[in-house]
């Protein structure tokens, strides 16, 4: 599993850089430099990861990794693809759900191995994975259902604290449920690899709202991951519900024990929170990444989703490929419509292949 650029270099203590400038980092005398060099913005990279890990956690090694051990809970035939019900062991004394679709034509003798998505639910405390697979009675959210009738392997794993999947994240010595669910993804994208009929090193990531932002963060941490697309996922915690402080307590808004319960010591004083969305879409370049961010959404800005994307694309610039940073903004509410998904799909089968 590839890990964060410049993971390893130790946490100091600093004033924050500019929120709105990413061409600006710190030498290696702390002293603020414009970046000029992909070398200079590995060093703002890694500054910005290690602002993530101050609030989640720092991303574990080997001392949580452990035979995947996947098991088979149930298989129902779709027509042109199986979709299984597994579990994996993801940690030592943690299991995750997870749905496993894979086309038939995948599966067939001497057939080539073929691209894998991953797929993230949005918030539902009643099926929670089940709805990007088309359970439930929620629409607009069968993604992994159609990315597999399109061709591809497709692995929806349950998020921590939803529905039937209930880990205890403080036991198992995680900071935060988001940092949880993204070890799960790694380990989700090991499980893939493992797979005979999976296309390796080579991965997609999306989903809708709390996937949006969980594929984001996924993909911080793990360069397998080449195409992102969020849906309806991310503003600027700025922006977020415009700062009203009642969405910062604890166990509200992002501050829930399931996302960054830490982010809760940032009440009163946002400006302070040593990490935000444009920089965390700054740091997936040059990857592919399409944000869909509809004008009518509840949860999320769209105005603020254009100042993130402004303020990254200098570093989609920086390596040669501003166009890999893709903005829809499709005229409906807190939603995945079917034209958004197709531009998504077309998207992977550019980057990964059909």
């Amino acid at each position: 599993m590839e890990t964060p650029l410049a993971a390893e270099i130790p946490q100091i203590s600093l004033p924050r850089l500019p929120r709105d400038n990413l061409l600006l980092y710190r030498d290696s005398k702390h002293e603020t430099q414009v970046v000029q060099t992909l070398d200079d913005w590995q060093l703002r990279r890694a500054e910005i990861v290690r602002g993530a890990e101050s609030v989640m956690g720092r991303l574990p090694g080997v001392e949580k990794r452990c035979p995947l051990d996947m098991q088979l809970v149930e298989e129902v035939d779709c027509g042109s693809y199986v979709r299984r019900l597994v579990t994996y062991q993801s940690e030592p004394g943690s299991r995750v759900p997870a749905y496993l679709c894979i086309p038939k034509t995948a599966l067939a003798a001497a057939a080539k191995p073929v691209p894998a998505v991953l797929c993230l639910h949005g918030t539902d405390n009643t099926i929670g994975h089940g709805t990007v697979v088309g359970l439930g009675t929620r629409p607009n959210r069968q993604y992994a259902a159609e990315l597999a009738e399109r061709g591809y392997v497709t692995l929806a794993p349950s998020y921590p604290l939803l529905a039937k999947y209930q880990p205890d994240v403080n036991a198992l010595g995680w900071q935060s449920g988001t940092l949880k669910a993204v070890w799960d993804n790694l380990r989700g994208l090991d499980l893939l690899e493992s797979l005979p009929f999976v296309r390796k090193h080579s991965f997609g990531a999306i989903g809708h709202s709390l996937g949006g932002h969980n594929g984001v963060y996924t993909s911080l941490f793990d360069n397998r991951i080449h195409a992102v697309v969020s849906s309806c996922g991310l503003d600027s915690y700025l922006d977020y519900y415009n700062g009203e402080e009642k969405h910062w307590h604890p166990e509200k808004g992002w501050c829930q024990t399931r996302y960054m319960l830490r982010l809760a010591d940032y009440r009163g004083r946002l400006a302070e929170i040593p990490f935000d969305f444009h920089e965390l879409i700054g740091a997936l370049a040059p990857r592919h990444v399409l944000i869909i961010a509809p004008l009518k959404d509840h949860n999320f800005q769209a105005a603020s989703v254009d100042r993130i994307a402004a303020a990254a694309r200098p570093i989609f610039k920086l390596y040669g490929h501003a166009e890999r940073l893709q903005i829809e903004h499709p005229d409906c509410e807190h939603d995945f419509p079917p034209e958004m998904r197709q531009r998504a799909y077309e998207l992977f089968d550019r980057v990964l292949g059909p």
